[in-house]
Protein backbone atom coordinates (compact mmCIF):
# COMPACT_ATOMS: atom_id res chain seq x y z
CA UNK A 1 0.00 0.00 0.00
CA UNK A 2 2.78 2.44 0.89
CA UNK A 3 4.63 1.58 -2.31
CA UNK A 4 1.52 2.29 -4.37
CA UNK A 5 1.08 5.70 -2.72
CA UNK A 6 4.75 6.54 -3.44
CA UNK A 7 4.35 5.57 -7.09
CA UNK A 8 1.18 7.64 -7.49
CA UNK A 9 2.78 10.61 -5.74
CA UNK A 10 5.89 10.37 -7.93
CA UNK A 11 3.84 10.26 -11.12
CA UNK A 12 1.70 13.18 -9.95
CA UNK A 13 4.74 15.31 -9.07
CA UNK A 14 6.31 14.40 -12.41
CA UNK A 15 3.29 15.79 -14.24
CA UNK A 16 3.51 19.00 -12.21
CA UNK A 17 7.16 19.49 -13.14
CA UNK A 18 6.45 19.09 -16.85
CA UNK A 19 4.64 22.43 -16.78
CA UNK A 20 7.61 24.36 -15.36
CA UNK A 21 9.46 24.99 -18.61
CA UNK A 22 6.81 26.81 -20.62
CA UNK A 23 9.17 29.16 -22.47
CA UNK A 24 8.15 32.40 -20.78
CA UNK A 25 10.68 34.93 -19.58
CA UNK A 26 10.65 36.27 -16.05
CA UNK A 27 11.32 39.81 -17.23
CA UNK A 28 10.07 41.24 -20.56
CA UNK A 29 13.51 42.54 -21.52
CA UNK A 30 15.01 39.03 -21.30
CA UNK A 31 13.05 38.12 -24.41
CA UNK A 32 15.09 38.95 -27.54
CA UNK A 33 11.86 39.94 -29.32
CA UNK A 34 11.49 42.88 -26.90
CA UNK A 35 15.06 44.23 -27.09
CA UNK A 36 14.11 46.94 -29.59
CA UNK A 37 11.22 48.26 -27.48
CA UNK A 38 11.65 51.57 -25.67
CA UNK A 39 11.31 50.05 -22.20
CA UNK A 40 14.27 47.76 -22.92
CA UNK A 41 16.61 50.55 -24.00
CA UNK A 42 18.53 53.06 -21.89
CA UNK A 43 17.76 55.36 -20.16
CA UNK A 44 14.39 53.78 -19.35
CA UNK A 45 15.73 50.32 -18.48
CA UNK A 46 18.74 51.54 -16.50
CA UNK A 47 16.56 52.98 -13.73
CA UNK A 48 15.43 49.55 -12.58
CA UNK A 49 18.25 47.39 -13.99
CA UNK A 50 16.02 45.77 -16.59
CA UNK A 51 18.23 46.29 -19.64
CA UNK A 52 18.91 43.15 -21.69
CA UNK A 53 22.60 43.50 -20.81
CA UNK A 54 21.68 43.36 -17.11
CA UNK A 55 19.36 40.37 -17.43
CA UNK A 56 21.27 38.17 -19.89
CA UNK A 57 24.83 37.16 -20.71
CA UNK A 58 25.05 39.34 -23.81
CA UNK A 59 27.81 41.92 -24.01
CA UNK A 60 27.42 45.45 -25.26
CA UNK A 61 28.87 45.92 -28.71
CA UNK A 62 31.89 48.17 -28.63
CA UNK A 63 32.20 50.69 -31.41
CA UNK A 64 35.61 50.99 -33.04
CA UNK A 65 35.36 54.43 -34.04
Amino acid sequence: MVVMVKIILTVFLGFLLVGCGDGHYRYPCQDPLNWEKAECKPPICTANGACPEDLTDIKKEESNG
